[in-house]
């Protein structure tokens, strides 16, 4: 999953591609290194971040979404907490939900999922809103809080409508889960604990901040994190260094 975000905030790359024609260009671009799926979002939600209007979202995400169903065949998902800019992404030709707050954030996102019978990604975080705090969270066992929040989640969209082969895991990283880095590698060292889930894990490593060192440095250094966290169950990357993370899967699949 090939990251595209429409920001001028985002920690990594805002305001990097905030014109259509330079998305666009990204897009040939992440198509062409192999991407699988474009995930397109219009408002930053790390910790320092700033709420973002809905009709200023809209406005962000839906010409970019209109352009790049005219240019690619990939799958487009929309990384948003609103149910409204879901609906008008849907609409206008995204087929994947992808919902840091894990259908916290708006209780109307669940039947939004519903009406389109589309692909929702449930992430965990330590934060009930979209904006995650800089808090270093410490748990007792990390797997468990995790797996608890993520079964309570899965059950509460099945009950509301959607299918349960339409839900995708993701267990959070970074200060999504607490600033102390350990947890985050924790995770990954026991990802394979969440196949008894039997949902599709999605594991969004790149640039996270327990990575360490320079944002110059990270996307070497994710390298070998995501593909540990393939061979221990996950099935969607998300990630801003599509080549170096599709190079790295080729040799992992010989």
């Amino acid at each position: 999953m090939g990251i595209l975000n429409f920001t001028p905030d985002s920690f990594s790359d805002g305001g990097q591609f905030n014109s259509i024609e330079k998305a666009k260009k990204r897009v040939k671009e992440m198509e062409k290194e192999g991407t699988d799926i474009i995930d397109i979002g219009g408002e930053s939600t790390g910790p320092g971040s700033k709420n973002v209007k809905l009709e200023e979202e809209l406005n962000r995400v839906i010409p970019i979404i209109k352009a790049i169903t005219k240019i690619t065949k990939l799958p487009i998902s929309i990384d948003t907490y609103k149910a409204e800019v879901a609906d008008q992404a849907l609409q206008n030709g995204a087929k994947i939900i992808n919902d840091v707050t894990g259908l916290r954030g708006d209780k109307e996102m669940v039947n939004i999922a519903k009406k389109y019978q589309c692909p929702i990604i449930i992430m965990y975080a330590k934060d009930k809103t979209a904006r995650t705090s800089k808090t270093a969270k410490r748990y007792q066992d990390v797997m468990k809080t995790i797996g608890i929040f993520l079964e309570k989640q899965i059950k509460y969209a099945t009950e509301n409508g959607i299918k349960k082969e339409n839900i995708i895991l993701d267990p959070g990283m970074g200060v999504f889960i607490s600033t102390i880095p350990k947890y985050s590698y924790e995770i990954i060292d026991r990802l394979s604990e969440f196949k008894k889930l039997k949902q599709s894990i999605l594991v969004g490593i790149s640039r996270k901040s327990f990575l360490g060192g320079k944002l110059a440095e990270r996307d070497l250094k994710a390298m070998p994190i995501s593909a540990i966290a393939y061979l221990n169950g996950a099935s969607i990357i998300r990630t801003h260094d599509v080549k170096g993370t599709v190079e790295t899967f080729k040799h992992l699949k010989k």
